[in-house]
């Protein structure tokens, strides 16, 4: 492949972030080295629909959504949301003749790269956690390229085509992340404390949320700053908690100075999150959602602190151990130094790239 001749690509995930910026980041890349006709294809009724035009690409909806875990009356038309789908996705296959097919997971890329395989179209998975959800696994029986973020999925795909490349992050992200006082004042922050990022997503964490908001006078205790995005559905909740030593926001874009002024992270453990952090390389503590399919934020954080990488609290724990674990953390620059080492040791800065690479000699 190469600039002068045009290739033609369909790229599908969605449903949640982890999926759909991951599937960006892989067009970013197409585009900037060949001739590339791209096309995204997403659940009609999912963020993707919104996310995707906003990056400058072109989507097409199937009628698609999860099986709920529990009993639902939305389970009962899930038999014909998938025919419907896969119908679509074979007439917008056929239609729009790509070279090959990505899929980062989510409900649409189950249909869509069903019908490729069966089209004998090449097609590439890209598996964001350490768990894979079902549609992944289902579609591995067929692709020609697995790409992974964690070692031992053999475990689930098999020994076939399994490649360990890591998670495309975001292409503004920058690996210095050295807290300067130019950073600190346009945030307002005292150079002289400590300074901790709590992330809890773009919609925020109920739980995180409330933590934080329990431990106010604790953090003042220990003379921390901290940097708190609740996300959209909290804020005017929360934003009543700002003062100078908490600064609460709905959503941070500027994420590399918030990331290099903080000391410490607080995060949820979404597969594109953990990529990210081992890039930034801070002390954090995961606080994994169990409201997730597979408990697969719990799964990806596990496989950071088994590596000596992050710290990790499930919910359930929080009241009893958090203040303890923090505590010690604070209290511990040993400790602070082997996390930041060991998290960087994890990172795969050039995911994107390595990903595009075996695409390249696929087609």
């Amino acid at each position: 492949m190469n600039k002068t001749k045009q290739i033609r690509v369909i790229l599908s995930g969605g449903g949640t972030g982890g999926h759909i910026y991951p599937a960006i980041s892989i067009a970013n890349e197409i585009k900037k080295r060949f001739d590339a006709e791209i096309l995204f294809v997403g659940a009609s009724d999912r963020m993707e629909m919104q996310k995707v035009p906003q990056s400058g690409y072109n989507i097409k909806g199937l009628w698609i959504s999860g099986i709920q875990r529990k009993l639902s009356l939305k389970n009962l038309i899930f038999p014909f949301k998938l025919v419907f789908s896969i119908i679509k996705s074979f007439f917008i296959l056929k239609r729009f003749k790509p070279d090959f097919v990505v899929g980062t997971g989510g409900f649409a890329s189950g249909p869509l790269l069903y019908v490729a395989s069966r089209l004998g179209l090449p097609t590439v998975i890209q598996e964001q956690n350490s768990y894979p959800g079902i549609t992944n696994k289902f579609l591995s029986r067929t692709a020609n390229i697995i790409c992974v973020a964690y070692s031992g999925l053999e475990r689930f795909f098999g020994e076939r085509n399994i490649k360990l490349t890591g998670n495309p992050v975001r292409q503004d992200l920058i690996s210095d992340f050295d807290k300067t006082s130019e950073k600190l004042n346009s945030m307002d922050l005292d150079a002289s404390k400590k300074t901790l990022l709590v992330l809890g997503g773009s919609l925020g964490s109920k739980r995180i949320n409330e933590l934080i908001a329990s431990k106010v006078n604790y953090f003042e205790s220990l003379g921390i700053q901290v940097i708190w995005q609740c996300g959209k559905l909290y804020y005017n909740t929360y934003k009543a908690f700002g003062n100078k030593n908490i600064k609460v926001f709905e959503f941070l874009n500027d994420m590399n100075s918030v990331f290099s002024v903080s000391d410490f992270i607080i995060s949820r453990a979404g597969a594109s999150s953990v990529s990210e952090l081992c890039l930034v390389g801070k002390p954090v503590l995961f606080i994994p959602s169990p409201n997730v399919s597979e408990n697969h934020q719990y799964k990806n954080a596990k496989a950071v602190e088994s590596n000596g990488g992050a710290l990790l609290i499930e919910e359930k724990e929080l009241d009893d151990t958090f203040e303890n674990v923090f505590t010690e953390l604070f209290n511990s620059e040993e400790t602070q130094t082997e996390l930041s080492k060991n998290i960087k040791q994890l990172a795969k800065p050039n995911a994107t790239k390595d990903i595009v690479d075996l695409i390249e000699e696929l087609v």
